[in-house]
């Protein structure tokens, strides 16, 4: 790779979704030389699509800036996250280490251990946003107000004054929580945390140990859980209303049970990536001063 002053951009940008995608304009109206790989598509004012760069090639992507940014997470199935269409498959993590160079500096978000081992090796500085505490507040606030949206989207029925269950409060529980009761949702909060849940219950919302969840979940008309384990199991889900709606943020559809909620014919959706989904631009602004303030 060229010395810092002498490389043809002084960005790459490869894949992600529409926060990584809405980046690259926000860098060009600051001055930055972008090279785009694989990036969503969004809507642009010509000038400033103008100082963009699109390339097919990682190897070019890869050679062409000191800075590499990728996508939350920065890779999926064992490749790099690319949430725009594509002919071809998208490049293994084994292709990304081969074309990393001494001094590069790479941002994105759940970095694999392995990869940030094998940039230490090299000299190479790794970033993940999802380790910045402020950035995973950030993204909190997104992904609350996404999964708020997909429950409107799927269900004919108000927030308001609804029995409303949020299982979990760590930090997307305790904004969603407030979000549902700004809309005057009826939230009760679950947990297996007795500190979580006395916090809860400090806060005004009415609080469920997770241990009778399955004795009282048909109470509930939406359901949004943020907990990364099976918590909403076969015996959980024979006992949900007919009528109930249950949003599932967790990671990777650990959450539930899906292969019992596809025979019992439960409302459910599992709903990753809603940051970029809906709030990309917003989300965008917060990443692009996170790199800023790093270079």
């Amino acid at each position: 790779m060229p010395p810092r002053n002498m490389a043809k951009y002084d960005i790459a940008i490869l894949g992600g979704d529409r926060r990584t995608a809405c980046m690259a304009p926000i860098f060009a109206e600051k001055g930055y030389r972008v090279l785009c790989f694989r990036t969503v598509s969004i809507p642009c004012s010509p000038p400033i699509k103008a100082k963009l760069t699109f390339t097919d090639s990682l190897r070019e992507a890869l050679d062409a800036a000191p800075v590499v940014i990728g996508g939350i997470p920065f890779t999926k199935s064992g490749a790099l996250y690319c949430e725009a269409e594509s002919s071809g498959a998208a490049p293994g993590i084994s292709e990304l280490q081969r074309g990393i160079h001494k001094h590069q500096k790479i941002f994105a978000g759940v970095i694999p251990e392995d990869f940030r081992r094998t940039c230490e090796e090299r000299e190479i500085s790794c970033h993940d946003f999802m380790l910045d505490e402020p950035m995973t507040l950030y993204n909190a606030v997104s992904t609350a107000e996404g999964a708020i949206l997909e429950a409107l989207l799927h269900k004919d029925t108000n927030l308001h004054m609804s029995s409303t269950l949020v299982l979990g409060y760590g930090r997307c529980g305790k904004i969603l929580a407030d979000r549902l009761k700004g809309l005057h949702a009826c939230v009760t909060v679950c947990s297996n945390d007795a500190n979580e849940l006395a916090l809860a219950s400090a806060l005004g919302f009415e609080t469920l140990h997770l241990s009778k969840l399955w004795k009282n979940i048909c109470c509930f008309e939406y359901i949004f859980n943020t907990i990364p384990a099976r918590v909403l199991n076969r015996r959980c889900l024979e006992k949900v209303s007919p009528g109930a709606i249950i949003i599932d943020i967790a990671s990777n559809k650990s959450g539930a049970d899906y292969e019992a909620a596809h025979k019992l014919n439960t409302n459910i959706h599992f709903c990753p990536g809603l940051p970029g989904k809906y709030a990309g631009e917003s989300c965008a602004n917060y990443l692009t001063d996170y790199v800023i303030n790093r270079l």
